[in-house]
């Protein structure tokens, strides 16, 4: 009688992905323009790439441009955001993956733990509020891909995030103002955001 496999958990925490700022701008605007006309054909959608074809090239170029902190503040952004999380989560293996303009992609992000032995896979999503189509269609079409590649292994999807902790935290985050200062509160280190 073979021995029971034992768990190996792994956390993926997805987030949105941006452009590069020096990457061609007439790349994205064409890429955006296929994705939306693909989702205009009837049971298409926009970021659901066939990965052939001028889409899937412009893709490929644009996550694979190289990022800095300065060219990339979004992804460096969520990479502080994972260096503060990773303490916190039941395993060690964890990765950050985007949906759209970043490498790894979810599917990569994905790949990647599976290689190193999960045999489970916890995705989060780094947006918050419900109605999103990367968290509510994007995302979900990629982990459907992804079941279908591993199906040996359990993909959960942790969303939505329920509202009310959503609330609370927003909450939490107000009540931090300092009484009396007209401008914008800012994390130590961030940058203030307030448009004067």
């Amino acid at each position: 009688m073979p021995a029971p496999v034992r768990e190996r958990l792994a956390v993926v925490l997805i987030g949105h992905g941006s452009p590069a700022t020096d990457c061609p701008p007439q790349w994205v605007g064409e890429l955006m323009s296929l994705e939306w006309r693909a989702g205009q054909k009837p049971g298409g959608h926009g970021h659901h790439l066939d990965g052939s074809g001028r889409a899937a090239e412009l893709d490929a170029k644009i996550r694979d441009w190289p990022r800095t902190g300065a060219n990339d503040p979004y992804k460096t952004g969520l990479e502080r955001l994972a260096e503060a999380l990773r303490p916190l989560l039941p395993t060690d293996l964890f990765v950050v993956g985007y949906n759209e303009f970043c490498r790894p992609s979810v599917s990569e992000a994905i790949g990647d733990v599976v290689r190193r032995g999960a045999t489970r896979v916890l995705v989060l999503p780094s947006m918050l509020t419900p109605g999103g189509v990367h968290s509510e269609v994007d995302i979900p079409q990629a982990l459907a891909a992804a079941r279908r590649t591993h199906p040996q292994v359990g993909i959960d999807y942790l969303w939505p995030f329920e509202v009310g902790q959503v609330a609370e935290l927003l909450a939490r985050h107000i009540s931090q103002a300092p009484a009396g200062r007209p401008d914008a509160v800012t994390a130590p280190g961030a940058r203030s955001s307030r448009v004067r």
